[in-house]
């Protein structure tokens, strides 16, 4: 795949967005037809940082972290033609950092490390629902989060977040409920198609 050059994000925001979705193409950003502006100058970037320090497969060569548990959005959450409403009021967390706005507030994100931290806090293990499975690719993604639930199957963290990402699945979830006591809310969101 050939070097490009790294530009800024402020140049970038001065393309067009068909501008932006040429560079995307060039650059081996799948899916680049449906984001918009932000997106596609979120995704460059990140784009643009793993060309200096990673190999083809998107592995980091250094030892930046927090680039590494991204995913290929670079947390940003995915749009579509179905994105649904509770995504559209949902606050975007793209980093470890980002802290929700108020207690109960309506979150969403794609970052890695963000999903597995908050389900390990909880307590969670990444699962999917046993019969659910398509050939030899996971079925329903669910974590289980040790309340006996039945048909779950533990995956691991690589096979849930290879699946997650080939469905460009959105997770919107709650840190914490309105009053103060820790959420176990999450639901999946392909803005692709109304069925996750």
């Amino acid at each position: 795949m050939a070097k490009h050059p790294v530009v800024s994000e402020d140049d970038l925001r001065e393309l067009t967005v068909d501008e932006l979705r040429n560079q995307a193409k060039q650059a081996g950003i799948s899916h680049n037809a449906d984001m918009r502006k932000e997106e596609l100058v979120s995704a460059l970037v990140a784009a643009a940082g793993r060309k200096d320090g990673a190999d083809d497969s998107g592995r980091e060569g250094d030892d930046d972290e927090s680039a590494r548990g991204a995913g290929p959005d670079g947390g940003h959450i995915r749009r579509g033609s179905e994105t649904s409403r509770s995504l559209k009021y949902s606050q975007e967390i793209s980093s470890p950092d980002d802290e929700p706005e108020r207690p109960g507030r309506s979150l969403a994100t794609t970052h890695h490390d963000v999903i597995r931290a908050w389900a390990e806090a909880r307590g969670g293990r990444p699962a999917t629902v046993d019969g659910s499975e398509h050939g030899d690719h996971l079925g329903v993604l669910r974590f289980d989060f040790g309340d006996d639930t039945p048909n779950l199957r533990h995956v691991s963290w690589e096979e849930w977040f290879a699946t997650f990402d080939d469905r460009r699945l959105n997770f919107l979830y709650q840190e914490e409920k309105t009053d103060g006591r820790q959420s176990t809310f999450f639901r999946l969101e392909n803005p692709e198609r109304e069925d996750a």
